[in-house]
């Protein structure tokens, strides 16, 4: 009898001990609109995508929620001369399948990186050679000075060697080609959390990764996080009021006076590094979806900056977006090195009238037609406001068609060159206009899928990366501001302001790229 109730006593102590808070397993869930478009980390140039290759993989510098550039693979970096970077490698660091990282990785990741198949070519455009010195010393070669170097890593990852060659993934799988290979579906990084189950648009989980170096300095207490894409506002919202999730990336912006409400709930918002803008196709003779034959209207600047004159930003503001965003008449946001106070300030005024002047002048009094291709799960607000600006330009006499799509279709017609007219928003890697300028004017980027093509701007995006007098090199960057905007190679709409809605026992610091790393969270209970 006694011993029939000291195993019971034991049963029950361990059950208890089992299921006690101290060894509950702490679960962060989230939800956004979209999901990342692969998990290759050098396919897609995406802050969704970069959103979540981010908590798996590493770059070797990066930055922390402050914007300030810190130390991450490379424990430290110095010019050797003008054209060499050396940079000391972070020993003691395995990938999640334990093997050793080592210079020969970062070899590896950056030929992968520039080569066929990744998005991320643009920003390692410079390094001409790499040299391995040790196994935890790396030196790169660029032709010509490039300041700008440490900021321009951190928009890359670092692959293991042995695990690309080993799944048959030595080069990037080209999201923009729809093409599948082991590298989409899993991944083996050195980051703080490790892809345990990758399923595209319906879930991925990420368990913590016991052996991750950064765990001294960010004490993180969570333990996996399970990542599931609600398109549908309604139901994205009421899987955080249920407590199905514990945090929205974005909560449709009408609700978040009843997430506030909400006892157990709370909003957090700040300004985003991220402009809205439509683009035009600059580059045909003739336009792929208009009624006008044999001519481009966009190509008359006269055209363009009708456009731009006909969208009432401030209602759109008001109505459209709440209040939470920022008119702009350029594409590059406070907070980057370079931003032009004075010509972001200086947007035409709403005027319907002298922009149907202007369209005349151009030779269109009766206006065209063309269609809009817009997305419809990445931004705030985002098939809203292309439907708002449908109706303002039709008031100038332009039909707009409009195309509205999931970004997986979206962004493949921009990088492409398969759009006509497209809203994108472009966010920051490193804060620099720099960034905005060789991905979007540039006429060799891929994004820049109008077509820009400017010798002036080229030449000065070129000499910029690697200008060391920065005086000179602020000169040039207002130039290239000066030129896009007078000729309006852009239609600016607004500044976007990021706005969070989570559960008040989730502490985490807002990101002003909305790129949050979870390491930086806690799960208070």
């Amino acid at each position: 009898m006694k011993r029939n109730i000291l195993m019971l006593t034991v049963i029950f102590i361990l059950a208890f001990t089992l299921t006690s808070p101290a060894m509950a397993e702490n679960v962060f869930r989230w939800a956004s609109q979209g999901d990342a478009v692969t998990f290759d980390p050098h396919s897609a140039n995406m802050s969704p995508t970069f959103l979540q290759l981010k908590q798996v993989y590493e770059p070797l510098v990066s930055y922390n929620w402050k914007i300030e550039k810190e130390p991450y693979l490379a424990e430290s970096w110095r010019l050797v001369d003008p054209t060499t970077w050396e940079f000391k490698l972070r020993r003691g660091v395995t990938f999640h399948d334990g093997t050793p990282f080592t210079a020969e990785d970062v070899i590896f990741s950056i030929n992968r990186a520039k080569g066929p198949g990744s998005d991320v070519k643009e920003p390692l455009k410079t390094v001409k050679d790499m040299t391995i010195i040790d196994d935890y010393t790396v030196r790169v070669l660029t032709n010509g000075p490039n300041p700008l170097l440490p900021d321009f890593l951190t928009q890359f990852f670092i692959v293991s060697k042995k695990w690309c060659e080993k799944h048959g993934v030595t080069q990037a799988t080209s999201w923009k080609g729809k093409e599948e290979s082991y590298a989409v579906r899993h991944a083996n990084g050195t980051g703080a959390f490790m892809l345990q189950l990758r399923d595209p648009d319906i879930k991925s989980v990420l368990v913590k990764n016991p052996n991750w170096w950064g765990l001294a300095k960010h004490a993180h207490n969570i333990d996996k996080i399970i990542y599931t894409p609600i398109a549908n506002p309604a139901t994205r919202v009421a899987a955080l009021l249920s407590g199905e999730v514990d945090y929205l990336l974005d909560p449709p912006l009408q609700d978040l006076p009843r997430i506030a409400k909400e006892p157990n709930l709370k909003t957090q918002q700040t300004p985003q590094l991220r402009t809205i803008f439509f683009g035009l196709e600059q580059r045909l003779d003739e336009l792929r979806s208009s009624n006008i034959k044999g001519k481009n209207p966009f190509l008359d600047p006269r055209v363009r900056k009708a456009m731009h004159m006909a969208i009432d930003i401030k209602g759109i503001q008001k109505k459209v977006m709440r209040g939470l965003s920022v008119p702009a008449n350029i594409i590059v946001p406070p907070g980057i090195y370079g931003y032009p106070k004075d010509l972001d300030k200086a947007r035409p005024p709403y005027n319907v009238e002298k922009a149907k002047k202007l369209l005349a002048e151009a030779g269109y009094p009766d206006g065209f037609e063309v269609n809009l291709d817009c997305p419809n799960n990445r931004y705030n607000n985002d098939e809203k406001i292309c439907q708002a600006s449908v109706g303002m330009l039709g008031k100038i006499g332009i039909k707009v068609n409009l195309v509205a799509q999931p970004k997986s279709l979206h962004f493949p017609k921009i990088t492409n060159h398969k759009t006509d007219f497209y809203m994108l928003g472009w966010g920051y890697a490193y804060p620099d206009a720099h960034f905005n300028f060789v991905n979007m004017m540039h006429s060799e980027s891929a994004w820049n899928g109008g077509g820009i093509t400017n010798p002036r701007i080229d030449e000065l995006i070129d000499a910029m990366a690697m200008e060391i007098d920065q005086q000179k090199r602020d000169a040039m960057i207002r130039e290239v501001f000066e030129i896009t905007t007078n000729e309006q190679v852009y239609l600016p709409l607004h500044h976007q302001v990021i706005v969070w809605g989570m559960s008040k026992n989730i502490e985490m610091p807002m990101e002003p790229r909305d790129e949050p790393q979870f390491c930086w969270t806690r799960i208070v209970k």
